[in-house]
């Protein structure tokens, strides 16, 4: 088959010309009209005017063989064809060397325009036997539509033949014939056995790029050949494949390689602005607005077209459609289709305003990225409240593109939230990626006050922080201190269970039973173990090896534990920087609030006071055994953690009302905690 040849490189060119050698036809035609004058003994009486080129030939050939000259001969020995004569004068001077009885070289670049020329001069069966649109009828269908180079040439020649060469049904045979020659390709066993057929599977979860639509170009030539058809050709082509049973997992390739040349390339679109032509057709429409409807249309749509088409190229589309200025409805339709497989996104797809100038919170791109969440959240979570896998990827998509456009420093904290809240806050299985999301508007934003600052951080759940991002939590100064003191009480939580984890592993490694021990229940194979019963033991009683999970959980226990100790200092020293920072706060406090006038007793109890409201202080920097630094989370126990949160938000509490009476009260009164 001609299609596994690389096509001609110039193939795709509107305006071909033969490769083929020919002879001087001009010359040859000049013998001929001379020979017939000396064999009939006639001078030419036949003036043939074709464009600017002028013809003096004999009035018996003319018509004996063209119906339109034995019309248009009995009136006048002049005659002059139309401007649009298929062909022109090139077409004629070879159907007037054929008609003079010499043979006329034909190929697939004028085969085309001989035969519109032939159709046009009436150069049939009734005037002639063996006339010319017969013979060029059997050329084309026995040599070009058995040929890809040679139908795709036809086709291409056939744009400046319109509307003839459709009348003649040169343009439907073609696109039937590479139609069919593609779906012989696609079944091609050789070809499947050595080369895989093209599909858009190992596309969908990539992020869309042009260059990675061209490299796989490069193993279809076929294809290539089809997306350098005009769009009139090809659509036809894409219906004509459709019809002859391709499968759509091999059509939508096609389209998707067609739209990624012409509508979504920036090297073809900056080739067509530096060309300087007019982008607009006969109506004055935007061609490419055109093109971009016509794509639409071929595109498989709904669920089955989300299967098919890669999400990158439908957030491509996208984009160019907000550039285009395409109609509503039509941008509606593409939304939904992103929102049927928003799973299978990245958020490198996800579309940021190209103007820079424009706030991003006010921008048509971000409006158009929260109607197609808002779309996904109605279609599949408003009917389905509990979390799944889907809805927490989405909802992480969402998560990562809020810390692309947190940056933004015309973001407002309620607008801020209201993006927060367009995926629900039960879809999010994890908090980190919305701790990353805030963590950058925070930084973003450092000049928002205390209460913005718990307004935008109030969905954060420091239980569903890994261990790793709470752990930045407790050591974040822009975090609300609420949100600290939770984090700091979750991570202590997170350490203990670790101690504990650690020390069953150790526990279960190392054989060792405890009377009453949770490890003796779970573990309780471990005792059973002894250097006697020990199948690595060799026949002297001495150990050769230990067993191989003995080693791993050994090195596990080992690498846990180091990583525990590390989180556990990181919070201890956290626990105790914040007492010292509320031991400090609150000295400031008292010693502004008193007076001279103040009375001693009074001062006396509110140092009292003062001294039972910092918890646990006097811990802070004790020693262990070890000689190791603890802080004061190493002297309470885990009973004590929610009465420790208690006493730290009265702290936080009384300190606010404190200062808040401040400005209130009448000289000389003595201050006393509410």
């Amino acid at each position: 088959m001609a299609m596994d040849t690389a096509s001609l490189k110039d193939s795709h060119s509107p305006v071909l010309s033969s490769p083929f050698s020919s002879p001087n036809v001009a010359a040859l035609l000049k013998i001929k009209i001379i020979s017939w004058s000396q064999e009939t003994g006639l001078p030419v009486s036949v003036r043939v005017q074709v464009a600017d080129r002028t013809f003096n030939l004999h009035k018996h050939p003319l018509y004996s063989k063209s119906g339109y000259f034995k019309r248009n001969l009995k009136d006048s020995n002049e005659i002059e064809l139309p401007q649009t004569f298929p062909g022109g004068p090139e077409a004629f001077e070879m159907i007037a060397l054929f008609i003079y009885g010499s043979s006329t070289l034909v190929d697939p670049f004028n085969v085309a325009s001989l035969r519109c020329a032939a159709e046009f001069l009436e150069m049939t069966e009734i005037h002639a036997s063996g006339n010319l649109c017969d013979r060029f009828d059997v050329y084309l269908n026995q040599v070009v539509l058995q040929s890809w180079d040679d139908t795709l040439i036809v086709l291409q020649k056939c744009q400046t033949l319109l509307p003839l060469a459709e009348e003649l049904l040169i343009v439907s045979r073609c696109i039937e014939s590479l139609a069919f020659m593609a779906c012989m390709e696609i079944l091609d066993p050789d070809r499947r056995r050595f080369q895989p057929v093209v599909t858009l599977e190992a596309l969908t979860g990539q992020a869309w790029s042009c260059e990675t639509g061209r490299e796989i170009l490069n193993h279809d030539l076929w294809i290539k050949d089809l997306i350098a058809l005009p769009f009139g050709f090809f659509k036809r082509v894409i219906g004509s494949l459709r019809r002859q049973g391709m499968k759509e997992k091999n059509v939508s390739p096609i389209i998707v390689f067609y739209a990624n040349k012409w509508l979504v390339s920036k090297k073809t679109r900056q080739f067509w602005e530096n060309s300087g032509e007019r982008n607009e057709d006969k109506d004055g429409r935007n061609k490419d607005l055109v093109l971009l409807e016509g794509v639409l249309d071929l595109l498989p749509a709904g669920e089955k077209g989300g299967k098919m088409i890669p999400s990158g190229f439908c957030f491509s589309l996208l984009s160019r459609s907000l550039e285009l200025g395409l109609d509503s409805e039509r941008m509606a339709e593409l939304q939904d289709q992103i929102a049927s497989v928003l799973r299978l996104a990245k958020v490198e797809d996800f579309l940021l305003p190209t103007n820079r100038s424009q706030p991003i919170s006010s921008s048509i791109e971000l409006a158009t990225m929260e109607r197609i969440f808002s779309t996904y959240v109605s279609s599949n979570m408003a009917s389905n409240n509990t979390p799944s896998t889907s809805h927490s990827i989405v909802a992480d998509l969402w998560d990562l593109y809020l810390s692309n456009i947190a940056p933004d420093p015309k973001m407002e904290p309620k607008r801020f939230m209201e993006l927060i809240e367009t995926v629900p806050i039960s879809s999010r299985l994890s908090h980190d990626h919305l701790y990353k999301a805030l963590n950058t508007y925070l930084q973003a934003h450092p000049g928002i006050s205390q209460d913005d600052k718990g307004f935008v951080c109030k969905y954060l759940n420091c239980q569903k922080l890994s261990q790793e991002m709470c752990i930045e939590a407790v050591q974040n100064d822009l975090m609300p201190l609420r949100l600290i003191v939770q984090a700091l009480f979750v991570q202590q939580l997170n350490t203990h269970r670790a101690f504990k984890e650690c020390s069953d592993s150790f526990r279960y490694a190392h054989g060792v039973e405890f009377s009453g021990s949770p490890s003796s229940s779970r573990y309780a194979n471990s005792k059973s173990q002894n250097l006697s019963e020990s199948p690595y033991i060799d026949g002297g009683g001495e150990a050769v090896s230990r067993p191989l999970s003995f080693l791993i959980q050994r090195d596990i226990a080992i690498q846990r534990s180091e990583c525990s100790r590390k989180e556990y200092e990181s919070t201890s020293f956290r626990i105790q920087s914040l007492e010292q920072e509320l031991m400090s706060l609150k000295k400031n406090l008292q010693l502004e609030n008193m007076s001279p006038e103040t009375d001693p007793v009074v001062k006396k109890s509110e140092a009292a006071n003062s001294l039972n409201f910092m918890p646990y202080s006097s811990l802070s920097r004790q020693r262990n055994p070890l000689g190791q630094v603890r802080a004061c989370i190493g002297s309470v126990n885990f009973a004590s953690h929610r009465k420790y949160a208690s006493r730290i938000i009265k702290v936080f509490r009384r300190i606010r009302l404190f200062g808040r009476g401040k400005s209130k009260k009448e000289p000389g009164a003595s201050t006393v905690w509410p």
